[in-house]
């Protein structure tokens, strides 16, 4: 069976979820739901694009802890709160994966985590699958 390990980045407002932010098995990496939060911990901007653009700078950031690019992500689940503004995020998206785009889904919620958070993403990678 192949070894667990988790990545985390040197944030230290992570501690207080309690969470791995990514956990990998094998070549394959679990990357936990990533907000809007900058490396202190505070909710980038008020608008879907801002936040998207933070949101996918975190998973890059996770993913290099564990060796890996955005090109190595195979798959996306996004969580939004207004199905209105899914455009900036879609933007961001674009931008954040202009080479090997991933297979992806997006769900509106009410809410999410934090007040003022307005998107999350969890990614799903594979080291080489790029």
């Amino acid at each position: 069976m192949p070894d667990r390990k988790a990545h985390n980045p040197d944030w230290p407002w992570a501690e207080n979820f309690r969470i791995s932010q990514a956990v990998q098995v094998g070549d394959t990496i679990h990357v936990s739901g990533q907000g809007p939060l900058n490396p202190e911990g505070t909710i980038v901007g008020d608008d879907m694009a801002a936040q998207s653009r933070q949101v996918f700078a975190n998973i890059r950031a996770v993913l290099a802890e564990a060796g890996a690019t955005m090109d190595d992500v195979v798959k996306i689940t996004c969580f939004i709160t207004d199905t209105s503004r899914y455009a900036e995020y879609s933007a961001a998206r674009a931008e954040a994966f202009p080479n090997n785009i991933p297979a992806s889904s997006t769900v509106t919620v009410a809410d999410l985590v934090l007040p003022g958070m307005l998107v999350e993403v969890e990614a799903l990678a594979v080291l080489g699958s790029a």
